[in-house]
């Protein structure tokens, strides 16, 4: 499991006073490019310079409990599933304080070569960080 923490920014928050339910997506996202920074060059190089992405083809998400603004998340990403091509990662969303879980996000991604934009297989690295942490208490609810 890797962490990423962040603050919920103003601009995040809804009419009701919480989170809007599409920011989830994004945070997500923020905690993966986190979860590849040890690759060489990190997420963005391996985006930009090696032309390998990570299309999401299925997102699951639950919310237990609103993020407001002022709120700092807790971000814990882990892997559920490492396949040829794809993984799942899982993402659990938790206001610091408290250690409140907010939601659960589950991501299947493809490894795809963004030059063709179709799917390839995953690079050695890319497999070794997602074996890594590989979370049997992840595939559980």
């Amino acid at each position: 499991m890797i962490a990423f923490v962040r603050p919920i920014k103003f601009e995040e928050v809804d009419a009701a006073g919480i989170v809007f339910f599409g920011h989830y997506l994004g945070f997500a996202h923020e905690a993966m490019e986190h979860f590849f920074a040890g690759l060489d060059g990190g997420y963005a190089h391996l985006i930009l310079k090696r032309r390998v992405g990570f299309p999401a083809v299925k997102v699951n998400m639950s919310f237990s409990a609103p993020a407001r603004y002022g709120d700092v998340l807790r971000i814990e990403t882990s892997t559920s599933h490492v396949g040829n091509r794809s993984a799942t990662l899982r993402y659990r969303m938790l206001r610091e304080e408290g250690s409140v879980l907010v939601a659960t996000v589950e991501h299947t991604i493809v490894t795809t070569n963004l030059d063709v934009m179709a799917s390839c297989p995953m690079p050695d690295d890319v497999r070794s960080i997602l074996a890594a942490h590989l979370s049997v208490e992840a595939t559980s609810p």
